[in-house]
């Protein structure tokens, strides 16, 4: 959902790759899933245009990054050039309908997106044997990320952990009454296309002027949404928001007090059903001065400096402070993972990353 003339997601939203010789996954179609160049393709046959940020060495962590909604994998161009210089190997691909994927404009389907993500998982893990595996999901992409999480198990290569950046968990039973009508009309004109000239509120998903110009002038970015994407997009927000119980990986969830995009009431409740025995392995950071677009904002190098530190030690307190009492802040409950335990050092005695 990346740019300022974006609708909400209720009515309009909400480097090179290692050579192809990784051993593919073979559907009941008889398709072999496989990375190439510069492409996934998935168990369907589906070519998926997709970009990668390679360390100048081996790599100490792989990250495998899914775009938001109208977005593409350009999304994590900076990100991606500096966790390399981390020594973090960053891929992304354009999912179903978004950038130069097929069927552009057009929602690709829950179960696939999903699917598309488990195969990618799959692929980089025997790509990168022995190496951490980590997902790190915006907007739109950290729903497919949750649900992705609850197909999968250690026993068949489940990632190390995942990164949940402003989650879409925006379920249809959070919606007020005119959201849910806008969903209705939606249902009822399934190829209409949706402006933002029809909101009529200015959305603002970041701080970041110079980058929201170059999002609307970026020809690969979707500037209206079909009504059937709004509603699937919805649907997928629902599914996500309701496997909050069941979503029991280890994981950093990241959240701005000023997202204009997805409410602060579905980022709580979907926080607080998180099942209390993950707790300890969950942590929730709370950007005061974040958007929606959190890695893009102003203050995006700090949310970095964050996820890279979080990927080294999750269990070490963020550089940033975002994390102390984070989730009380979010939800007005009680935190789990400190409730008894050691206070964490402060944000003066915390030692705080800079970029190399």
């Amino acid at each position: 959902m990346p740019q300022d003339t974006e609708p909400s997601p209720v009515f309009a939203a909400s480097a090179r790759l290692a050579s192809a010789d990784t051993a593919g996954q073979r559907s009941s179609a008889g398709f072999a899933a496989h990375i190439a160049d510069d492409r996934l393709v998935t168990r369907d046959g589906a070519v998926l245009p997709l970009r990668h940020w390679a360390t100048d060495g081996a790599p100490r962590a792989i990250v495998l990054a899914l775009h938001g909604f109208n977005d593409y994998s350009n999304a994590f161009a900076d990100a991606g050039d500096e966790m390399a210089r981390h020594g973090i190997e960053t891929y992304a691909y354009d999912q179903r309908g978004f950038g130069r994927a097929p069927q552009r404009g057009r929602w690709g389907g829950t179960d696939r997106m999903v699917d598309d993500a488990v195969t990618a998982m799959t692929l980089l893990r025997a790509r990168h044997p022995g190496v951490p595996l980590y997902v790190m999901g915006e907007s739109m992409g950290g729903a497919v990320a949750i649900l992705a999480a609850n197909r999968t198990s250690t026993s068949d290569g489940r990632p190390n952990g995942f990164i949940l950046l402003a989650p879409a968990v925006w379920g249809r039973d959070t919606m007020n009454v005119f959201e849910r009508v806008g969903l209705w009309l939606a249902d009822l004109m399934p190829h209409v296309e949706w402006s933002p000239d029809l909101i009529p509120m200015h959305i603002r998903p970041s701080d970041n002027q110079k980058m929201l110009r170059g999002l609307a002038n970026d020809p690969l970015v979707i500037k209206t949404a079909r009504s059937e994407a709004l509603t699937g997009l919805v649907d997928l927000m629902s599914e996500a928001l309701d496997a909050a119980p069941r979503f029991t990986v280890k994981s950093l969830i990241l959240y701005g007090e000023q997202d204009q995009v997805v409410p602060r009431t579905p980022v709580a409740r979907f926080v607080s059903a998180l099942p209390p025995a993950a707790a300890a392995r969950q942590r929730v950071a709370y950007y005061r001065a974040g958007y929606h677009l959190l890695l893009r904002d102003l203050e995006g190098e700090s949310v970095l400096n964050d996820v890279i530190a979080w990927i080294d030690d999750p269990q070490a307190p963020l550089p940033s402070g975002a994390d102390r009492n984070a989730r009380p802040r979010l939800t007005g409950r009680p935190d789990p993972v400190i409730a008894g335990a050691p206070a964490r050092p402060s944000a003066a005695t915390t030692t705080r990353r800079t970029p190399s």
